[in-house]
C-alpha cells in the first residue's frame, strides 16, 4: 500500500501465518479492511496510523503507545 501521508513511500505489511511482524486484516459486510495493530514506520515520514473500517486514523501523540 502507498503511504497515506502522501510522501510516496511504500508501505509493504505481511499477512501470512508464522512471519513476525505480522498484521492481522479483516473486511466488513462492505469489504472495507481493517487492520491490527497499527501502521508505525520508524524511517522517513515517520506516519503511525491505523487502517479501520478502510479509513485512515491518524494516531495522536498522546493516546499511541
Amino acid at each position: 500500500m502507498q503511504c497515506p501521508c502522501g510522501c510516496g513511500e511504500t508501505i509493504e505489511l505481511m499477512i501470512m501465518e508464522g512471519v513476525y511482524p505480522r498484521w492481522d486484516i479483516q473486511t466488513d459486510t462492505r469489504n472495507r479492511p481493517t487492520l491490527y495493530p497499527s501502521v508505525w514506520l520508524k524511517s522517513g515520514c515517520r506516519s503511525h496510523f491505523w487502517l479501520r473500517k478502510g479509513r485512515v486514523v491518524w494516531c495522536k501523540p498522546e493516546n499511541c503507545v
